[in-house]
């Protein structure tokens, strides 16, 4: 499992770059923006088995390297979860580019 990991705009918390997260997730209730309830209930599953109830789902603000703030789509509110985690295979569905070279890992929206 590849992982890197960015700063998050509140508090700098770090956020994990994760190969093999399904989604992107964080515990952090109050960072959300645009939240909406799931209709029927979900988890997510960790290791040994460890399913963890989804709350909510939204979008998350991250201060860029330039000064922007981008935001992280339908990122999982899960409570129970200790690490802020970003989800290389939902990046690339989301129509972003994920490059990991020496110097650490590059995002680049391919929309903008």
């Amino acid at each position: 499992m590849a992982n890197s990991m960015i700063r998050g705009v509140l508090n700098n918390n770090v956020w994990y770059v994760d190969s093999g997260a399904s989604n992107h997730m964080t515990s952090h209730g109050e960072w959300f923006r645009d939240t909406k309830d799931l209709k029927t209930p979900s988890f997510v599953e960790t290791g040994h088995d460890t399913a963890h109830p989804i709350t909510q789902i939204g979008k998350v603000p991250l201060s860029m390297q330039d000064g922007q703030t981008k935001y992280l789509k339908d990122v999982l509110h899960v409570l129970t979860i200790t690490k802020n985690l970003v989800s290389i295979g939902q990046m690339v569905e989301q129509g972003l580019q994920v490059t990991f070279n020496p110097n650490g890992c590059f995002v680049e929206d391919m929309n903008n």
